[in-house]
């Protein structure tokens, strides 16, 4: 899979969803929420200020981040399904 996202854009893969609740109930795919945790993969270079310099994304691929539930824009590539934000829109990164 190829993708190269543009200018502050960061590409995430959403973890797998929980598919048990906590009490040990198997829900099924409609039920469970979207997980709000994921390992980007893709980054894009950066946004450029208006005197035409590069701010460099403060992510690489590798990163486990936290972003909202509603964000960004949801993609189809080669059978994943993935995700794509802004990274003003990711929350954190987990250590």
């Amino acid at each position: 899979m190829k993708i190269r996202p543009l200018q502050d854009r960061v590409v995430v893969k959403r973890q797998d969803e929980e598919t048990t609740s906590s009490g040990g109930i198997v829900l099924p795919g409609s039920a469970t929420e979207k997980p709000q945790q994921g390992e980007v993969v893709a980054v894009g270079p950066g946004k450029k200020t208006e005197d035409g310099k590069v701010v460099p994304v403060d992510l690489k691929v590798g990163d486990q981040v936290i972003f909202g539930q509603y964000g960004g824009n949801t993609v189809k590539i080669g059978g994943d399904e993935l995700l794509i934000l802004n990274e003003s829109e990711i929350f954190g990164v987990i250590n």
